[in-house]
């Protein structure tokens, strides 16, 4: 297993590390790639945010380009990681498994809006090689998703659940755009708009 995908394992039991000068590098820098653009931001800028010299952080990755790889690859390794120990715990019950993955995902989407962000306008900048490993662990995630669905609506086309999954996922990575309305009343939100347009299913 990766080092990125322990991290994720160990997450998803709850067990939780003070962050590693590594982690506190990754944060700062996807913040500002979100912020200002991945070439609007400079090595020196993200060392300063974590307290060390530009060329120290050269001690923890290549460059740049290593940092964007790490962030978009380990936070789609860590989201299906999250998602299949989710499937686990829920011990086959699918209605326990989809709230399980709705609430898991919501996290995500309120606690890591820069990763989104960075997501949508970077993931071409990776090498290939990172950018086919982001797309395959994307689509073993949205396989959870649909499998649990098609699970509680059995008469519903594939298709069309695989829809639902892909405009649920739509809905709930919306977060960098919306306002500051408070985390519980947003998180209470996008709860109830995902078990609406997945009911929606079945009318």
């Amino acid at each position: 297993m990766s080092t990125r995908a322990e991290a994720a394992a160990t997450g998803a039991t709850g067990v939780t590390a003070a962050p590693s000068r590594r982690e506190q590098i990754l944060k700062e820098a996807a913040r500002l790639f979100a912020e200002r653009g991945f070439h609007g931001v400079g090595v020196d800028e993200i060392g300063a945010a974590v307290g060390i010299s530009g060329p120290g952080l050269y001690r923890h990755f290549a460059g740049k380009d290593a940092m964007l790889a790490e962030l978009l690859v380990g936070i789609s390794e860590r989201l299906l990681t999250g998602g299949r120990h989710r499937v686990a715990e829920a011990a086959g019950d699918p209605a326990a498994v989809l709230a399980s993955l709705i609430n898991g995902h919501i996290d995500f989407a309120l606690d890591d809006r820069p990763l989104i962000t960075l997501h949508d306008r970077e993931l071409d900048r990776l090498r290939e090689e990172d950018r086919k490993l982001v797309r395959q662990l994307q689509r073993q995630y949205v396989e959870l998703w649909v499998e649990t669905v098609r699970a509680l609506h059995p008469g519903v086309p594939e298709a069309e659940v695989r829809v639902a999954v892909h405009a649920v996922f739509g809905l709930l990575n919306s977060t960098p755009h919306l306002g500051a309305v408070g985390r519980g009343a947003t998180e209470s939100l996008l709860r109830r708009l995902a078990y609406g347009a997945f009911a929606a299913l079945s009318d």
